[in-house]
């Protein structure tokens, strides 16, 4: 309807200065009043065809050379209309060229604009404009000719269709003739040929065109080495948001060197700018879904990124502030990687809930029970050597019955296997109570207390005597002792269990044995281990898998080279060896008397000066040339710290070993491996779901 109205308007315009144009020559050289005529007779008579096929204007008291006068004048002025129509059109397309097919073939011969459609209106004839200029006219004005604020030609077509009002074909023909006397070539006969309504009023509107295009012109030159410089294509559907996003960067930057700067009101008004084309641009993916107003938030932030830039120092300044800034957030970063390394061994000390609840729940079993035979069977078999023994020192309930479940389910002989576990006063109730209700079937376990053993005492063992001593209490136990920077997993209170050194005394706890395989609690065994009774030591003490790959597990990385006593005894470079799945050859161990070499190390480093307390830095040494090297597939590490550990590595491992922090009992536990832990774990058995202990 608006456009409707529109066109009418321009129609009553055009034909009110056309008679303007016939009538005023008459009244300046005829002399004679102008009488009123109708509206219906001006706009038949207003085009005279001089042939008689056509309705003749005959004005009253006229002489025949005063209308033939009047006749020339209106054709002049017909003349003059024609060329301003022909200026304000051949502009307008040719900025319609640059903003629609820019590498089209030129048009030499005019088509009907009101046969033109929103993205048809080209013609090229401004070969001078700016190649930059109108490929950001294209890009960022508009690409949908409706939405830009410009009158088309089709529009004005449409409308008088509509209205029914339009000019009839003859009349359009008298004025193609009138315009062909004047002196106009062929090709203007085309434009000519054109309603003079809608040629007007497109004229009128370019010119409000013009303006708005003046506009997003000088939007462009702003952002044309913005589009340059980041490589966007003038042609692309997104190139408006690339542009938005390249500004957001450039203005979290600045920002960042305001704020240091003290430049709270720019930095203020950047962060405004920042929102408006932040809201502007919401979840849009192409230019299309942006809202109208946009190029005007697009030219607002570039001129305020443009005055930050003007007043921004040298880059010697802005280095000084980044290097200040890194030096900070450096800083920064150690105190939280400080913080998050006590949390986690803050987290790998606590137990959880369930464990804690099993072995309250096993002890009250145990001592409520009424049975009087609270022994095991097979016990003759515990003192066979000819039998697979293996050494589990634990506190840890489930986690010992994981590794005692996995060794028989995938051993060939279960009745050839013998288990013999020790833990500490608190727990031996609970760990016997658990394979009393668990048996073992033709395999044999013994669980001992290690308050049984009283040949274990201070003033056997270096190591039970420091760990008595009120400095080390102290150590663990005082505020603030310890060193700055020293890492807090030295200070675990695990180190205070004498469960982690009791593998030093393997050929003690076990007189009549001649192989031990010693695993940790935190181990799952994937394949039968026979084989390995069969492995020929060579002499060495201890079959362990070296750490050879990877450069922590070296001995510089465990031992103080700085000390001359280690320095002159060791290699720095030497390989280490894992702890957790270890053959122990004891008939070697009592030859060679490795229990006395350990506790002569064990002295040297009472003060802690040698290496940290933990038990591999003592194994190291007193193993130093006398560890045979296994096959690395025996016994896998890393499943409790490496979450990028490779999967066809852990199926072919014999055993696999959670070293580290992340237990896979704990709910730090790197989920993707706790599958292959907790399937050996029976969450049926009437203790377990009593303690709520879920996969």
């Amino acid at each position: 309807m608006a456009g409707a109205v529109r066109g009418r308007r321009c129609r009553g315009a055009v034909l009110l200065l056309l008679v303007a144009s016939v009538l005023a020559p008459l009244v300046l050289y005829g002399r004679f009043p102008v009488s009123p005529l109708p509206d219906s007779i001006v706009a038949r008579g207003a085009f005279d065809r001089g042939d008689g096929s056509g309705p003749s204007l005959v004005w009253p008291h006229m002489a025949a050379s005063e209308v033939s006068l009047a006749k020339d004048l209106t054709i002049e002025r017909l003349g003059e209309h024609k060329n301003r129509v022909l200026s304000a059109t051949d502009d307008w397309q040719a900025v319609e060229v640059a903003r629609s097919h820019p590498s089209e073939k030129k048009i030499d011969t005019w088509e009907d604009p009101a046969s033109w459609d929103a993205h048809q209106v080209v013609a090229v004839g401004n070969d001078s404009a700016q190649s930059t200029q109108d490929d950001m006219i294209k890009e960022v004005v508009s690409t949908d000719g409706r939405a830009d604020g410009f009158h088309h030609p089709g529009d004005s077509k449409v409308a008088e269709e509509q209205d029914g009002q339009g000019m009839d074909e003859k009349e359009l023909q008298d004025a193609s003739e009138v315009e062909h006397k004047d002196g106009s070539d062929a090709s203007e006969n085309n434009i000519a040929g054109t309603h003079p309504a809608a040629n007007l009023t497109s004229s009128l509107e370019k010119e409000s065109a013009a303006d708005t295009l003046s506009d997003h012109a000088s939007i462009n030159a702003d952002l044309a080495t913005s589009a340059s410089s980041t490589g966007h294509s003038a042609t692309s559907p997104d190139a408006t948001i690339r542009i938005i996003k390249d500004q957001l960067i450039r203005a979290k930057t600045y920002l960042g060197v305001l704020a240091s700067r003290g430049n709270h009101g720019t930095a203020k008004e950047l962060r405004a700018r920042m929102k408006d084309i932040q809201r502007a641009l919401g979840d849009a993916t192409d230019d299309g879904m942006l809202p109208q107003n946009v190029h005007g938030k697009i030219k607002a932030m570039e001129q305020t990124l443009g005055r930050i830039k003007r007043m921004h120092d040298g880059c010697s300044g802005a280095v000084n502030r980044l290097r200040t800034s890194l030096h900070s957030t450096e800083e920064r970063l150690q105190s939280h990687r400080k913080d998050a390394n006590y949390l986690a061994q803050l987290a790998a000390k606590s137990l959880p809930k369930g464990l804690h609840c099993l072995p309250l729940r096993l002890t009250n079993e145990y001592y409520s029970s009424n049975s009087n035979n609270k022994d095991f069977p097979n016990m003759e078999k515990l003192e066979n050597p000819k039998l697979h023994h293996y050494a589990v020192f634990s506190d840890n309930v489930l986690a010992a019955a994981v590794v005692v479940n996995s060794t028989l389910v995938h051993a060939k002989k279960p009745a050839n296997h013998v288990f013999h576990i020790v833990t500490d006063r608190l727990n031996y109730a609970a760990m016997k109570m658990w394979f009393l209700a668990n048996p073992l079937g033709e395999a044999a376990v013994q669980v001992q207390n290690i308050e049984e053993f009283t040949w274990l005492n201070s003033s056997y063992s270096p190591v039970l005597k420091q760990l008595e001593s009120s400095s080390m209490i102290d150590y663990y136990f005082g505020s603030g002792r310890a060193r700055p920077g020293e890492n807090p997993k030295f200070r675990n209170p695990k180190y205070l269990s004498i469960l982690n050194h009791l593998r030093f005394y393997l050929p003690e706890i076990f007189p009549k044995l001649n192989k031990v395989l010693f695993l940790d609690d935190d181990t799952v065994v994937q394949q039968d281990l026979s084989a390995l009774w069969s492995i020929d030591l060579k002499g060495k003490v201890n079959g362990a898998v070296e750490t050879c790959g990877e450069s922590f597990h070296r001995f510089d990385k465990y031992l103080n080279f700085s000390n001359p006593l280690i320095a002159s005894n060791f290699n720095p470079h030497a390989c280490g060896w894992a702890y957790g799945m270890n053959m122990f050859d004891l008939s070697e161990w009592r030859k060679q008397n490795i229990t006395d070499v350990y506790h002569t190390w064990q002295n040297l480093n009472e003060d802690r000066l040698l290496w940290k307390l933990g038990s591999l830095p003592a194994g190291l040494v007193t193993f130093w040339n006398r560890t045979f090297p296994l096959d690395r597939s025996w016994h896998l590490l890393g499943l409790g710290y490496n979450p990028n550990v490779n999967e066809k590595e852990i199926r072919r491992a014999s055993v696999i070993h959670y070293n580290g922090n992340l237990k896979p009992w704990l709910e730090i536990g790197l989920s993707k491996y706790r599958k292959y832990w907790s399937r050996h774990v029976n969450y049926d058995q009437v203790f377990i779901r009593e303690c709520n202990i879920n996969p």
